[in-house]
């Protein structure tokens, strides 16, 4: 599954929309669009958001400007 973030940026429906994504998937790609901000930094802090908010059951992974989140059965950290 895939998700766009814009220039919104994190908002509790990006929440609401990725915990709903893991309920049937285990790996969820989140694509930032320019508007998002296209700078590596703010995407770093925003995939690290998203994995603290989301639980230690998921770890992420940055290619360019996507984000990639998966799902492990046990605890990573």
């Amino acid at each position: 599954m895939q998700i766009q973030i814009g220039k919104n940026g994190l908002t509790d429906g990006t929440f609401e929309l990725l915990a709903n994504a893991f309920k049937n998937n285990n790996d969820v790609k989140i694509c930032v669009l320019k508007s998002g901000g296209h700078e590596r930094e703010k995407v770093k802090q925003m995939a690290e958001e998203i994995v603290n908010k989301l639980g230690k059951r998921f770890t992420y992974r940055i290619v360019g400007f996507t984000i990639s989140v998966k799902k492990w059965k046990k605890d990573k950290r």
